[in-house]
């Protein structure tokens, strides 16, 4: 028996009603039907993904499988890590295909059960487990038995993005909704979620799951992979259409359709999920060698009306949350603008090769606002940063809503400013009663201007008052840097807004600020 029937066994019921049924009823694909042969497979197209996830919202959710046996679901991180895929048995290995994927067993804190398929030649295939599939370390006593059927709890996508001779990772699908990539050079940083609900809200956040993917068999000599995928929770289901492209600057291109179970009014599209633990501008009560400690250092906007804003990331003391109000979005994200080593002095984590993500929607998103949720967090192991935008009218129950918008993990905007964008923000006390703030910005926009009585910088304050404005060119950056002073006077937050004019003309991006005592 050659590997690949091994492996990919077909799927064992079809997109009908049998096939609805048996997925909304047990919340798994044909666990107990007859294998097909593996050579025949199911119809597929993308449209009926659409239309499982349809179907699914007409029906109570049902929460995803995550029974395991107890010594898979308690184990440490370090135990869970000594279950490793074995790589001669990825999807397509040995095959001279530009993709090859690697199944992800559960355990630790992945027991949710997720059904995967390949799809080629219109025709899907299920991915049946094995524990033949992996090695278990020492410290796992009792691996599971022949004949096992645990699923997986996802997957990851290799391809040649650094050298052509070698399957480096590229994507990873795995946790509730939760996915990442990166370009070429880079390590792992931030991640994206296929949906938000309730983030941040008093009564809980809903975390939808996927629970079925498709991924299509690649094409020799192409450079994208896809992958459909199914995504479930108690307030609706979805379909989702991946179209993973690696390189110098790694795009998905994503369509998404959304079915609500129940009206939503707290909904995220295109969620960022990342960590920010201290910088420059937020070092209070840090006791760390290194200069720098985040996955991403600002959250950056593309507004309809044409303006870029830049608003500095920061770990609070109380949980915060920011909205910027909007129509027609044209982009955002959550971006590492500094890229010098010498700012974290880290040779483990490398924060200097993280990636940044930008969402750029495609079509009209229409009114809503872009949400900033910043959360205390004491060390760099949690996620404590979400970005996402949030539509102004409420998702329907019964309704469908489309959405398209392209990922672009980067390293710098992929859309760049004609405007000096923000290059560093550093605070520091001046005495106990006022706050100086400093501010660097660079770009084309600011070569061959010369400092005289045009050039200022405007800025606002909410509350306090603002004073010792002062603007200057900076060589070592060969940008300009800005400066002032903030006493805060009874005020215990204030809202600072800043921007580099020459008269009535916008030299650089609005630097945005949430100040607290």
């Amino acid at each position: 028996m050659r590997r690949r029937d091994l492996i990919i066994g077909a799927a064992s019921l079809p997109f009908a009603a049998g096939y609805l049924a048996q997925l909304m009823e047990s919340g798994a694909l044909a666990q107990s039907a007859p294998a097909k042969p593996a050579d025949q497979g199911q119809p597929f197209n993308a449209a009926q993904v659409r239309q499982i996830a349809h179907d699914m919202a007409q029906k109570p959710y049902k929460a995803p499988e995550t029974k395991l046996p107890d010594n898979l679901s308690d184990m440490s991180y370090d135990t869970y890590r000594d279950i490793r895929f074995k790589p001669d048995h990825a999807l397509w290995h040995g095959e001279n295909l530009p993709f090859e994927v690697q199944l992800f067993h559960r355990g630790f804190l992945y027991t949710q059960r997720v059904e995967v398929f390949t799809v080629h030649d219109g025709r899907s295939f299920q991915v049946n487990y094995s524990p033949d599939l992996f090695t278990f370390g020492p410290k796992i006593k009792t691996p599971p038995p022949q004949g096992a059927n645990l699923g997986f709890s996802g997957f990851r996508i290799h391809g040649p993005i650094n050298r052509p001779d070698y399957y480096d990772e590229i994507a990873v699908f795995q946790g509730a909704s939760y996915f990442r990539s990166l370009a070429k050079g880079q390590t792992y940083g931030l991640s994206a979620r296929g949906l938000a609900i309730k983030t941040a809200d008093p009564s809980g956040e809903e975390f939808p799951s996927f629970k079925t993917f498709w991924i299509e068999r690649p094409m020799p000599g192409t450079n994208s992979i896809v992958v459909h995928a199914i995504l479930d929770s108690e307030s609706a289901s979805a379909a989702y259409r991946f179209s993973i492209r690696p390189g110098d600057e790694t795009i998905f291109d994503v369509e998404m359709a959304i079915y609500p179970r129940a009206d939503i009014d707290k909904v995220g599209l295109g969620p960022l999920t990342s960590m920010y633990y201290f910088g420059s501008n937020d070092r209070d009560s840090v006791d760390d060698f290194r200069p720098n400690v985040h996955d991403s250092d600002g959250l950056a906007i593309w507004t309809g009306r044409g303006e870029r804003l830049w608003r500095p990331l920061s770990n609070p003391q109380e949980l915060q949350i920011s909205v910027f109000s909007d129509a027609n979005t044209r982009g955002f994200g959550l971006m590492q603008r500094e890229r010098r080593f010498a700012e974290y002095e880290d040779l483990e984590a490398r924060y200097e090769t993280r990636p940044s993500l930008w969402v750029e929607p495609i079509g009209d998103w229409g009114e809503g606002g872009m949400y900033l949720i910043e959360i205390p967090t004491r060390g760099e192991i949690h996620d404590n940063i979400v970005a996402f935008w949030r539509p102004q009218d409420t998702l329907k129950k019964g309704a469908e809503y489309i959405y398209t918008y392209r990922l672009h993990w980067c390293s710098e905007n992929p859309f760049n400013p004609q405007v000096a964008t923000v290059i560093g923000t550093r605070a520091g006390a001046v005495d106990e009663d006022t706050r100086l703030f400093v501010i660097d910005v660079k770009g084309e926009k600011l070569k061959d201007i010369p400092l005289d009585d045009n050039v200022h910088v405007a800025v606002t304050n909410s509350a306090g008052k603002v004073q010792h404005v002062v603007v200057q060119p900076n060589p070592n950056t060969g940008g300009w840097r800005f400066s002032f002073q903030l006493v805060p006077e009874d005020a215990t937050l204030v809202e600072l807004r800043a921007q580099l004019m020459r008269g009535d003309e916008a030299l650089s991006e609005v630097w945005l600020y949430r100040w607290t005592a």
